[in-house]
């Protein structure tokens, strides 16, 4: 998730930029950083472009796309598929503040107006 963060922050980049990118955080080498790359593009998560001197890497896949599925996946996985199970997870633990509750409340009420005029 690091790398695909880089890429969707700015792409194309290099090998050399991602793990300059990453060095003070992570400690990995650029050895590390292209086997990463490499297990990557044979997912089909990221796309390299050998056109140039260097190659290139950059996302091929959306954010979004990948926030959906770790989102299902989670909520399958550790809350039985209840949306509500995670977010009394994080309201019992005093991780949602009080603006992000509101926030909450309008988007429920929103997806409920939504589909009531279906």
């Amino acid at each position: 998730m690091k790398l695909m963060q880089l890429l969707w922050e700015t792409s194309p980049r290099t090998m050399r930029e991602l793990t300059q990118a990453l060095e003070n955080e992570t400690h990995w080498t650029k050895h590390t950083v292209i086997t990463l790359l490499k297990r990557m593009q044979q997912k089909g998560t990221v796309l390299v472009h050998e056109g140039g001197a260097v190659k290139t890497y950059s996302p091929a896949i959306q954010k979004e796309q990948v926030a959906r599925e770790q989102t299902d996946t989670l909520l399958s996985r550790m809350f039985s598929g209840k949306a509500s199970l995670l977010v009394n997870h994080l309201a019992e633990r005093g991780r949602i503040p009080d603006q992000e509750i509101q926030e909450m409340m309008e988007i429920l009420i929103n997806c409920k107006n939504g589909r009531d005029e279906r």
